[in-house]
């Protein structure tokens, strides 16, 4: 063997008995480490959430984004993308009502102020569905949601009352919408008035004044609802949904926007303290 390679009898033996230096030990240990990050977020965290997680365990505390992103280009790791959300204009005529929150989304607390919103979600043998959530703006927790076959009034406050539905007192949240039928019906607009909360309104055509609840939909079409994972009815679809928003979204899925932790962190450890 060493005569067929042209190397020294000493020169193989070292190479046999080589054991890995602490520099290339510690590689590997990182690499391990940012795979199963990879894995269990299901391919869909990138190199500044790794990075943030990683850095919560004491041996690779001091490890650099440029070198996680380095190791993940050499693995071949790459985060879930999606093309960014392009605003479709609507045909339909609508009265321009009181945008409120005008954009303000800070709050100091929970509870103060939602967003909320209907999303489609098609399946091959019931055709489009449709979800709607509520998004807590101070924690990004999504404390509401109804799933339905039709997108009724009835749907849009069923989200909004599970919502509310443990707070004892709802007076002065500020819930902001589109100009939908949904949102503008009667039924939509006396459960509101009932529980004290305030209207605010989008400008016609502008999603981004509801952009936090838009965000989210980019989430859920980016790692859940994608074009390679059409569900086959709707009930495989709820149980999906439910599993995403409960156990994936509000529970583990960290956000760079509430410091890398997880709305569920966000939300209960305000109400806690």
């Amino acid at each position: 063997m060493c005569n067929v390679l042209d190397i020294s009898h000493s020169t193989y033996r070292k190479s046999i008995n080589r054991k890995p230096s602490k520099r290339e030990a510690f590689t590997h240990k990182l690499d391990c480490a940012i795979r199963m990050i990879h894995l269990d977020s299901k391919g869909i965290y990138g190199a500044p959430k790794i990075h943030e997680l990683l850095t919560k365990q004491l041996e690779f505390a001091k490890v650099s984004l440029k070198l996680v992103q380095r190791r993940m280009s050499e693995m071949g790791i790459k985060s879930i993308v999606i093309k960014k959300f392009r605003p479709a204009g609507k045909s339909r005529k609508v009265e321009e009502k009181e945008n409120i929150m005008n954009q303000d989304f800070s709050t100091t607390g929970p509870n103060q102020k939602f967003c909320t919103d209907i999303t489609y979600i098609y399946t091959k043998q019931d055709g489009w569905t449709y979800l709607a959530e509520v998004i807590d703006l101070y924690s990004r927790k999504i404390i509401g949601y109804a799933y339905s076959k039709t997108m009724t009034a009835e749907m849009a406050v069923e989200a909004l009352k599970r919502a509310v539905a443990h707070l004892k007192d709802t007076a002065g949240i500020i819930v902001q919408t589109d100009l939908g039928t949904q949102y503008t019906s009667d039924l939509f607009e006396k459960f509101l008035l009932s529980h004290k909360m305030i209207h605010s309104y989008s400008h016609k055509h502008y999603p981004y004044d509801n952009s936090p609840i838009e965000s989210f939909h980019a989430i859920l079409k980016k790692e859940e609802v994608r074009p390679d994972n059409i569900y086959l009815n709707y009930d495989i679809a709820k149980t999906k949904i439910f599993e995403f928003i409960e156990g994936w979204y509000n529970n583990k899925r960290i956000h760079s926007s509430i410091n890398y932790k997880t709305p569920n962190e966000v939300y209960y450890e305000k109400l806690v303290a």
